[in-house]
């Protein structure tokens, strides 16, 4: 979305349209999504028993992999645990396998075994990141939290997303709560990247030397650019003024030719993609967590993630803006 310059420029910036290049295979993807194969991991299925354990404690009964395709199963058709442990138990019925799906319980306490795992991205070269966070709301029983003076208010998860702008999936993806403030989550999200970064584009809550510091630390042989808005009261540094930082050369691009020019130079456009990253996670698996502590919610949040990348590597529509 352009950077307004004020509320009365606001109603004259028209909505973008786009036409979709390739409905057909779109078409066909689309369909593909809500079919079963889709989702049922052959793998899982033949290894549905967990490994035996050759250290001392209990016996697991499921494997990861088939608590991951029941959970999987429970976000795509948006089910509680026990309607998702009831149709697990029909859909491995109809194919006629023998096994036995773990109860709501099982699942609820194993879930959290996913925090911190991220994303199947399937990287295509460097990578430009994209960052954006959104609100979760919580759902049922600890929804609403005491505050002082007998006053309550509706209490929330952050979700912060790391989007790859050339492929639409997420990369990395973490769920804190929701004072954690936006800048200081970067380099968490930063750490698991293994692949080359060639961009991070991001808003203007992350702007601040912390952020272009955390980015060039974490590649420093091949520094990627930042393409950060800084704050219109923002000034440039009086330190290195021979060889002015890349936040310095955004405040001086934009003093001499104005934010939209600066938008269209360093493309910072194209961050609103990351927007429709957020858009599809809450439109798909939907705006509240179910469940019920941090560290599932956490894991919920990872597997959604993987979901909705799997989803768009099925289907993906390119379109292009009529000119």
């Amino acid at each position: 979305m352009p950077f307004k310059h004020s509320a009365a420029r606001r109603h004259r910036i028209p909505k973008a349209r786009y036409r979709v290049q390739n409905w057909p295979v779109y078409e066909a993807g689309l369909k593909r999504r809500g079919d079963l194969t889709l989702w049922l991991d052959e793998a899982a299925i033949a290894e549905w028993q967990a490994p035996r354990r050759t250290t001392p404690g209990g016996q697991a009964r499921y494997s990861d992999a088939a608590i991951e395709l029941v959970l999987v199963l429970r976000l795509v058709s948006h089910l509680a645990l026990r309607q998702a442990e009831g149709f697990a138990t029909s859909v491995l019925r109809l194919l006629g396998q023998a096994l036995r799906v773990p109860d709501h319980t099982t699942l609820s306490r194993r879930s959290r075994m996913f925090v911190g795992r991220q994303p199947k991205a399937v990287p295509h070269g460097p990578l430009h990141l994209l960052i954006d966070s959104t609100g979760l709301k919580l759902y049922g029983q600890g929804e609403w939290d005491e505050e002082k003076h007998g006053r309550t208010h509706r209490s929330w998860r952050k979700l912060h997303l790391a989007v790859d702008a050339g492929t639409g999936e997420i990369v990395t993806c973490l769920l804190t709560d929701n004072a954690a403030d936006d800048a200081g989550q970067l380099p968490a999200m930063l750490e698991p990247i293994e692949s080359e970064i060639a961009s991070v584009t991001a808003d203007g809550a992350y702007d601040g030397e912390p952020v272009y510091r955390a980015i060039a630390s974490h590649q420093p042989d091949l520094r990627p650019v930042v393409v950060i808005p800084p704050r219109s009261s923002a000034v440039p540094s009086t330190k290195n003024t021979d060889a002015p930082s890349q936040r310095d050369r955004h405040i001086q691009l934009i003093a001499e030719k104005g934010r939209m020019a600066w938008q269209r130079e360093t493309g910072y456009g194209r961050r609103s993609l990351a927007e429709t990253a957020v858009g599809r996670y809450k439109t798909i698996i939907g705006p509240k967590l179910r469940a019920r502590l941090l560290p599932a919610q956490q894991g919920e949040a990872a597997i959604a993630a993987r979901v909705l990348n799997r989803m768009i590597q099925v289907a993906k529509p390119v379109s292009t803006r009529p000119t």
